[in-house]
């Protein structure tokens, strides 16, 4: 099943579960380089699930292969737009965490790790995806702007 018809709404969730580990260990071991490092793995993550889109990600491949067999078909489907924002904002928590740290500035490191971990975590344990909200409110407020004057 191609993006284009929609993805499955369990696979976003899987990958934030898997997120909230890695970014729970990064907040447990940064500004240690292994921390460091895995913080800089996170971030391509996003980043491949912000420019390709989560089926192409490393853990979309994981899903589809080995999770989704093992699950019955979803009930729907779900625009793939707005959790790839989602990686996107992830993305950008992820880079201002790396620079936060690299920097010496630790406490900036794990306010941005933090933030990324919370969002993580309300998706994967209650299905709230803080990113797609936002997708969804940008979307909103552009439909409602008001056309620009000639």
């Amino acid at each position: 099943m191609s993006e284009q018809q929609g993805i499955d709404p369990r696979g976003p969730r899987f990958a934030a579960g898997v997120t909230s580990v890695v970014l729970a260990v990064v907040l447990l071991t940064a500004p240690h380089p292994a921390g460091v490092a895995l913080l800089a793995v996170q971030a391509l993550l996003f980043a491949s699930g912000a420019l390709l889109g989560l089926g192409r990600t490393p853990l979309g491949w994981l899903y589809r292969r080995v999770v989704r067999p093992r699950l019955a078909p979803p009930v729907e489907l779900e625009d793939p737009a707005p959790p790839r924002f989602a990686q996107s904002v992830g993305l950008a928590f992820a880079v201002v965490a790396l620079v936060g740290y690299l920097a010496g500035l630790e406490t900036l490191g794990a306010i941005a790790v933090g933030f990324a971990l919370a969002a993580a975590l309300l998706n994967a344990v209650i299905g709230f995806c803080l990113g797609c909200e936002m997708y969804l409110l940008g979307k909103r407020f552009a439909a409602r702007a008001p056309a620009p004057a000639r």
